[in-house]
């Protein structure tokens, strides 16, 4: 089996593993908890995005990686992941927090779209193998990194059960 064929079946699979996972049990548990909380553990994940500069540490994936890939990876990775980390910094202060919130998963969402992008721009299944030790990354950890960002938004944009409007009306009637 060719390097391609390999690489899209470990991508495809890895989305459907973590959407079973995450139908089963992160959906139920981000759904009972208030807008903050939810967004805060998807943040939480999320900051750990700092770990894509490691598309650009010599040693660890293939000289010949395309850097077109790997450059803007990397940088945008790390951009999502401080995004992430302002989100969880600045919790106390609502305006901010949802700023960020809004931050990272924007850039993130980009990011993960324009990694696409560029990797069937540089073949990159065909080359999967230039990502040596990384190659887990966009298997395991891209499934869910998208998988969050999109119940992120879905989060954000849905609208808020009565429950969850009743204590903040009362807080402002007292």
């Amino acid at each position: 089996m060719s390097s391609e064929a390999l690489f899209q079946i470990h991508l495809v699979f890895g989305y459907v593993a973590w959407l079973l996972c995450f139908g089963v049990y992160v959906w139920p548990w981000l759904k009972a908890m208030d807008q903050v909380e939810a967004q805060r553990a998807i943040a939480t994940l999320h900051s750990f995005r700092f770990f894509g500069l490691v598309f650009i540490l010599p040693g660890v994936v293939s000289p010949n990686l395309p850097a077109s890939f790997a450059v803007f990876a990397a940088y945008w990775d790390f951009a999502t992941g401080v995004l992430a980390m302002l989100a969880l910094l600045t919790v106390r202060i609502r305006p901010l927090f949802w700023l960020f919130v809004a931050a990272f998963n924007l850039v993130g969402f980009v990011d993960l779209i324009l990694d696409y992008y560029h990797a069937v721009q540089v073949d990159l299944p065909a080359k999967a193998g230039e990502l040596a030790a990384t190659y887990a990354i966009p298997i395991i950890y891209v499934p869910i990194l998208m998988i969050t960002h999109v119940t992120a938004f879905y989060l954000l944009l849905r609208p808020r059960s009565e429950a969850a409007r009743a204590p903040a009306g009362d807080a402002a009637a007292s």
